[in-house]
Formats: C-alpha cells, sequence, structure tokens
C-alpha cells in the first residue's frame, strides 16, 4: 500500500465478482525476522457468516507464505478449535482460563497445528461465562490486550474469532486489535447488520481503540449462478467502496469437508479453487498492509 492507502499493484486485466478490474496480488517476500503481530479481529454479529473458516483459512494461508500466525479462539462454541483438531471437552486450561484467572502464561496455552506456522489458542463452553466475570473488572474491555502481550513479538499476525454478538468480548476484541476483518454473507438479510457493526467499530476507535481500522469487508458464500449473489456484492461494493476486498469466497461443499476432517481446505485439498482463494486473500491483505 502506497502512502495514501491506494493499492499500487498492475491489474489481471479482467474484472472479478466485485465488479473492479482484480489486481494482481504478488507472492509476498519471505520475512527475515518475525514480529511484532498486527492483530485482526473476525467479526460479524451475525452467525453463519464464515468467520471461523475464514479465520482458520487466512490463517493457513498466511502461515504458507512464511508468516507466524496464532489464531484465537474467542467464540464459546469453541468451532475454531475443533476444526483445528483440539479436542475441547478434555482442556482444563484454555483463553477462559487467561482472562479470568491469574498465574497463567499464554505460552503454555497455545497449541500448535498440523499447519507449520500456525498455532491456536482454544476455547471451549467454559467462555460463555467470561462476559459475565468480566463486567466488575478495572478496564474490563482490554483485557484480552494483557493477555495477548507478552506474544507479540513471537507472531506477524494475530487473529481473533469472535463470537457472533457486539457482547463484551467482542468489544474485547476490537480493543486488542489494529484491525478487523468483517465476512460478510452474499444474501440481502446479512448486509442489513453491517451498518451496526462499522458504527460499533467507530465508538471502539473514538473511546477505546484509537488505532482500530476496518481492513476489508469479505463477500463469503458467494454464487456465480445467481443474480442474487451478484446484486449483494454490487450493492456492497457501491455502499463500502475500497473497503471491500477484491477477493470472494464462493460457496463450496469443500469448506464443511475441510472442517470435518479437522484442517485447512490449503491442506485438505491444496489445488482446490476455495484454497486458491483464501491464498488470494492472504495476498491481498498483505498487499493492502493488513499483515506483514
Amino acid at each position: 500500500m502506497d502512502k495514501e492507502g491506494a493499492l499500487d499493484i498492475a491489474t489481471v486485466g479482467h474484472v472479478g465478482p466485485t465488479g473492479r478490474p482484480l489486481p494482481d496480488f504478488p507472492t509476498p517476500a519471505p520475512l527475515a525476522s518475525h514480529g511484532p503481530a498486527r492483530v485482526i479481529a473476525m467479526c460479524n454479529q451475525k452467525g453463519g457468516v464464515g468467520k471461523t473458516t475464514t479465520t482458520i483459512n487466512l490463517g493457513a494461508a498466511l502461515a504458507e507464505y512464511g508468516r507466524r500466525v496464532l489464531l484465537v479462539d474467542f467464540d464459546p462454541q469453541g468451532a475454531l478449535s475443533v476444526g483445528l483438531g483440539i479436542a475441547t471437552h478434555k482442556l482444563d486450561v484454555t483463553i477462559y482460563s487467561l482472562l479470568t484467572e491469574r498465574g497463567h502464561d499464554i505460552r503454555d496455552v497455545i497449541t500448535p497445528t498440523k499447519v507449520p506456522g500456525l498455532d491456536v489458542v482454544p476455547a471451549n463452553i467454559d467462555l460463555s461465562a467470561a462476559e459475565v466475570q468480566l463486567v466488575g473488572e478495572v478496564a474490563r474491555e482490554q483485557i484480552l490486550a494483557r493477555v495477548l502481550r507478552p506474544v507479540m513479538d513471537d507472531y506477524d499476525v494475530i487473529m481473533i474469532d469472535c463470537q457472533p454478538s457486539l457482547g463484551l468480548l467482542t468489544v474485547n476484541a476490537l480493543t486488542a486489535a489494529h484491525g478487523v476483518i468483517i465476512p460478510l454473507e452474499c444474501e440481502f438479510f446479512a448486509m442489513r447488520g453491517v451498518a451496526l457493526l462499522v458504527e460499533t467499530i467507530e465508538k471502539i476507535t473514538d473511546r477505546l481503540n484509537p488505532r482500530l481500522q476496518v481492513d476489508g469487508i469479505l463477500a463469503t458464500m458467494y454464487d456465480s449462478r445467481t443474480l442474487h449473489s451478484k446484486e449483494v456484492v454490487a450493492s456492497v461494493v457501491e455502499h463500502f467502496g475500497d473497503r471491500v476486498f477484491h477477493t470472494v469466497i464462493s460457496r463450496t461443499v469443500k469448506f464443511p469437508d475441510a472442517s470435518l476432517a479437522a484442517e485447512p481446505i490449503t491442506t485438505y485439498d491444496a489445488s482446490h479453487k476455495g484454497a486458491d482463494a483464501y491464498r488470494q486473500l492472504a495476498r491481498e491483505l498483505i498487499a493492502r498492509g493488513g499483515a506483514a
């Protein structure tokens, strides 16, 4: 990204699903060193829009490009942890323990995945009690930021998979983050909550975290065969302009298949177009300055 914040990248020459010329996002150069991490919150208060799928697969794609990535499961459903093969019901110490109990070291909770360079801080249903317990804490919105501080220099990217709400856990994620990615399902009802989410982000930027910015809105579950999907993407681009990623994630049965196999699509079916889409998203995010 240049100093004015605009993408300075040659275009492929054809128009992408967003109706704009598709840039040719270059393969990022290897890093000479790692850290400090850029923290990204994967956020949308609507459920079922692809937050967890995107966190896992974008994280794996960034790791493929030599980035050290830490995923933080911040949803009591623990779908991210399960999707990476972690038996959450057997865990004694999770992100919940780090938020609510003194004496834990995040390094003892971090679990490596099968993907080199990709680690996870797991969660389970215990996290559902955290909001109630944190209400009375001093600086309760900044507890996650404190938890992550010891490992900021160990990673290039830390991605937080938020729960589908705008409660205290999500506020913690946004307070800890440098940027937000908003996955948006390609259907009209999904668009209704984005304005509320952007308003919440603006309030947190104003009151708690001045550095916070929207890294991009990501169209997910796109079906090129339907006029509906195309109209939704066109409407999102009309409303949010360059905030919308050029990369669009299409609907495919391979994503749930990969989740069932407890691995990212980039390793489950490395040549699938869904894997290529998340690699393109990783390159676009790096080109935008949203990752190292």
